[in-house]
């Protein structure tokens, strides 16, 4: 994917007076073992000791990373796409406890839309985390940027909230951030699609991503159904379009978009998130072979993990988050071994829950090794991350974070 100047994945902004930075993330834990329904039920223990320890007054914010490298530079951040997934995954549980939670983070969301100075439906790339500082109702954004995917996958968290909870607040949510993103990044020049959103500075982003197309599809098509307006399904199939032309046949894959002029196709790095979340967004059938080019092309081993890398920049290392993706593709496409596949996955991700660098049993870190080259100028590394354990949870239960309710 193109270089993001800040990036959800490796943001390590120093808020010094944040009372959460480096603190524990909880025990040391059980041992591995057990079943993937006993590690599911550790995963929503730890998105809700993060969730609890942020939220004890209306609109803290989970912090994304805990321990670790990211502990060690005070990183206190609550990446938007990782609360997203937060609820997301509090929504596909659904116990009144979850539903409690997930309620809570979307009213925070909203609440972020409505009191944001441009007041247009927007949400920034991160924020602080932890409770609003005193006199504030809202957390303070850390990162004003404001990017294509992580404002779908923002609404598809709320679509989620509005099918688990009734809640009419949430569809209205979503339905704004759907307009943000029509209205501000849509282009019909070069190759049709939508770009990646703004800077903090207010400046427009001119590359095309597969990825941020992969969620508008998938958001936009949930969108549709929830508010019964056929044209969100059409702008749907405008981003689909734009998948089909980053498409190529003969490796089976997808390219990583475009560049600034709209139509020069990016070839390099070539990420894991399009080739998974387009399969979860769209279940093309003529696309499902970049599963497979995922599987031969970014497969990574380390420590004794097994799983995928971010992308074709660096594969000597297992990105938890996106061996979640994987399996979960997997599962919705339920091909010829594709089950023994993401069996063979999802035992990795358990093993790591208890056995990787910084696990607490609990928990998975982000990466199976500290300094990750995510190829857009990012690492990652072996610090605990709520996305990805976000994630764990989705695949343990063969969810399609598209597909609310």
């Amino acid at each position: 994917m193109p270089h993001l100047t800040i990036s959800r994945r490796a943001f390590t902004a120093l808020l010094t007076g944040c009372a959460l930075a480096g603190c524990s993330s909880g025990g040391s834990g059980p041992a591995s073992g057990g079943s993937t329904q006993d590690a599911v039920g550790r995963a929503y223990t730890f998105l809700d000791r993060r969730v609890d320890e942020a939220a004890g007054s209306p609109g803290g914010l989970p912090r994304s990373y805990t321990g670790g490298y990211m502990a060690r530079h005070h990183s206190t951040v609550a990446f938007t796409y990782d609360v997203a997934l937060v609820i997301i995954a509090y929504c596909r549980r659904g116990r009144d406890a979850d539903l409690d939670r997930a309620a809570a983070l979307s009213r925070t969301l909203v609440a972020l839309q409505e009191q944001d100075a441009e007041d247009d439906g927007r949400l920034r790339q991160s924020y602080a985390s932890g409770r609003p500082s005193s006199g504030a109702k809202v957390p303070e954004a850390a990162a004003d940027d404001v990017f294509t995917g992580t404002l779908a996958w923002a609404g598809l968290a709320l679509l989620h909230a509005h099918r688990a909870t009734d809640t009419a607040a949430f569809r209205s949510g979503a339905l704004r951030a759907a307009q943000w993103i029509q209205d501000n990044t849509f282009r019909s020049s070069g190759t049709a699609g939508y770009a990646g959103g703004l800077t903090a500075a207010g400046k427009k982003v001119a590359w095309r991503s597969s990825e941020h197309n992969a969620d508008v599809a998938g958001f936009f098509r949930a969108l549709g159904s929830a508010v019964d307006d056929d044209a969100w399904g059409g702008r749907a199939d405008t981003a689909a379009a734009f998948l089909e032309a980053m498409w190529d046949a003969d490796r089976g894959a997808f390219w990583t978009g475009t560049g600034t002029d709209g139509s020069t196709v990016n070839r390099s790095p070539v990420p894991e998130d399009p080739q998974t979340w387009s399969y979860l967004a769209t279940r093309d059938s003529r696309h499902a072979t970049s599963l497979d080019w995922a599987l031969r092309h970014l497969a990574a081993k380390d420590n004794g993990f097994v799983g995928v890398s971010v992308s074709d920049a660096d594969t000597s290392k297992v990105w938890f988050e996106g061996t979640g993706h994987l399996v979960c593709a997997l599962r919705a496409r339920n091909g010829d071994g594709d089950a023994a596949r993401a069996d063979r996955l999802l035992a990795s991700l358990r093993r790591a829950q208890s056995e990787a660098p910084g696990a607490d049993g609990y928990g998975l870190v982000a990466a199976s090794s500290d300094g990750l080259d995510t190829g857009d100028g990012d690492r990652l590394y072996a610090s605990l991350h709520t996305g990805t354990t976000a994630w764990f949870a989705l695949a343990g239960q063969r969810a399609n974070p598209f597909v609310p309710g």
